[in-house]
């Protein structure tokens, strides 16, 4: 069985992810328009998260935990902070991405979200990204936490859908071409 790696993620028209302290103030606040940008559908379609410690603890200051019925993989080579009421959805595991896909594929996973640019960087430059899923928000904000890193070689993706919303952003998504 082989387990399907997507990312779904925002970026500022410059290509970031957050600020250099990691502030991501610069992403609009939800609008009244009702729109999910084809979130719900894309989160009832994976088994579980996986992401690095820094987006987890930026996680842990949003008002409510976002991921309720998900089971939440951290990684990370320290052991951060694991509120009560998350310690039966969230587990901190130290793992290359190779040895994480052998431990999920044992435990019946098929389609895991990825997060957190440092993670998704590892993915990536092990071939593991299967698609990405990226919301173009409209502001450039000059300097912050790029989406993508250095690589040892390219990676060729094949858009398979683009959308423009009224505000502005624009999604496109991409299949690894493997």
């Amino acid at each position: 069985m082989t387990i399907k790696i997507s990312v779904y993620i925002a970026t500022s028209l410059d290509g970031f992810i957050a600020r250099k302290n990691g502030d991501i103030d610069w992403l609009p606040a939800a609008d009244d328009s009702g729109e999910d940008y084809g979130y719900k559908e894309f989160i009832s379609s994976i088994d579980l998260l996986v992401m690095g410690r820094h987006t987890y603890e930026k996680v842990l200051t949003f008002e409510t935990w976002p991921y309720l019925d998900k089971k939440v993989i951290v990684l990370s080579s320290s052991n951060p902070r694991l509120p009560k009421e998350l310690a039966d959805k969230v587990e901190v595991l130290n793992q290359t991405p190779r040895d994480l896909l052998k431990t999920l594929t044992g435990k019946g996973a098929r389609h895991v979200y990825l997060d957190g640019g440092k993670t998704i960087q590892l993915f990536l430059k092990e071939g593991l990204v299967d698609e990405l899923t990226i919301t173009t928000i409209p502001v450039l904000i000059g300097e912050g936490l790029s989406l993508f890193g250095p690589l040892n070689q390219d990676i060729k993706f094949q858009l398979t859908d683009s959308k423009y919303f009224k505000n502005g952003f624009v999604q496109s998504k991409y299949r690894a071409d493997k």
